[in-house]
């Protein structure tokens, strides 16, 4: 009974902590960018934008270390892109 509640308790702390790192209009932006988008480079995202490069590329390292953006080295650039069917179907739900 205790294990039970220890991991639903632990799904709503993951759940939780998910929602907190996508709780920023800045980080709502590129993740739904994305989707619709595809993969694309910090370049094209800061310029669309009208940001500065280490903010955007801020946003991304926090949406990559909780798992919700991948990223591919293509040459000398780097692409980024959403790969969290949890994440897509919340900014399906948000944003259709």
């Amino acid at each position: 009974m205790m294990e039970a509640f220890q991991e639903e308790l632990d799904l709503y702390e993951n759940n939780a902590d998910l929602l907190k790192v996508l709780a920023h209009p800045v980080r709502l932006c590129l993740v739904k960018g994305l989707i619709e988008k595809g993969s694309c480079n910090v370049s094209t995202m800061y310029t669309g934008l009208n940001m500065p490069q280490s903010t955007v590329s801020q946003h991304l390292a926090k949406l990559k270390s909780a798992k919700i953006v991948a990223s591919e080295r293509k040459g000398l650039e780097i692409y980024y892109k959403v790969e969290n069917e949890k994440v897509i179907q919340i900014m399906k739900d948000l944003f259709l």
